[in-house]
């Protein structure tokens, strides 16, 4: 069964002509900063951080600039990568229009603080229902990647998993993630995120790599319980997601 999905997979990526150069050319992506607090309520630049680098991350691997939407807490403080005021509105709007606009895959990025009911998301707490919703009325059944960097978003998993869809989170739904401290660069995930992304050659494989990059960091940092990232790959997009590699890894197959 996993050879003849991935026969149909590559079967219908050459249907609608996608070269593996231009994996992602037509793909969206939406990705937030949902707050601007260290874990001990001072300032932190940690969550626009990641969303800036994420954001030049994505490009890099072959996302188009037009196509990226970025929304911060504080947009007015960052005039050189120009986000949007983070609001759940205005980032449902934004997942609409984008996907109104390409005719690829989705990817929703937010790195916050969280909690057992959601992340943090400026003044309340995006509940996975709420993102379930927005995902559904937006991409649809189009290949989504989900990735959420906050404590406790392995709440996430369940209501969003389908055969479409990737999953990966920070944390267990009863763990905390680590670095939302004022003076760390990026959380823990985020970091591992991006420090991983230039060796990985697709959302798959850069999913194991996060996870243990944050279990070796976790470690060294002597952070305890461990929070034990979470991945959840669908049957329908798995065959698919190695076919679309990063920009950075077809140049050197």
């Amino acid at each position: 069964m996993a050879r003849l999905l991935a026969l149909l997979a590559v079967l219908w990526l050459a249907g609608t002509g996608v070269a593996r150069a231009q994996a992602f050319s037509d793909w969206s992506a939406v990705v937030v900063a949902g707050d601007w607090h260290a874990h001990d309520g001072g300032p932190s630049e940690a969550f626009d951080n990641a969303r800036r680098d994420v954001t030049q991350a994505l490009g890099r691997a072959g996302f188009q600039p037009q196509n990226i939407r970025q929304f911060s807490v504080r947009p007015e403080r960052y005039k050189d990568t120009r986000p949007e005021k983070t609001d759940l509105r205005a980032i449902y709007d934004a997942l609409v229009d984008l996907s109104g606009r390409t005719s690829g895959g989705c990817v929703f990025y937010l790195t916050s603080h969280g909690a057992p009911q959601g992340a943090q998301v400026d003044q309340g707490i995006l509940q996975p229902g709420v993102l379930a919703t927005m995902l559904d009325e937006s991409c649809g059944r189009r290949p989504t990647v989900v990735v959420i960097s906050a404590c406790y978003s392995g709440v996430y998993v369940p209501t969003l998993a389908k055969p479409n869809r990737m999953v990966l989170t920070a944390a267990r739904p009863d763990r905390t993630s680590f670095g939302c401290g004022q003076d760390n660069k990026y959380p823990y995930f985020d970091d591992c995120f991006l420090s991983s992304m230039p060796r990985a050659h697709d959302f798959s494989g850069l999913a194991g790599t996060v996870r243990e990059c944050v279990r070796v960091r976790e470690i060294a940092e002597k952070m305890s319980p461990p929070s034990e990232p979470q991945v959840w790959i669908g049957g329908e997009l798995r065959p698919m997601l190695p076919l679309y590699a990063f920009e950075s890894q077809q140049k050197t197959d």
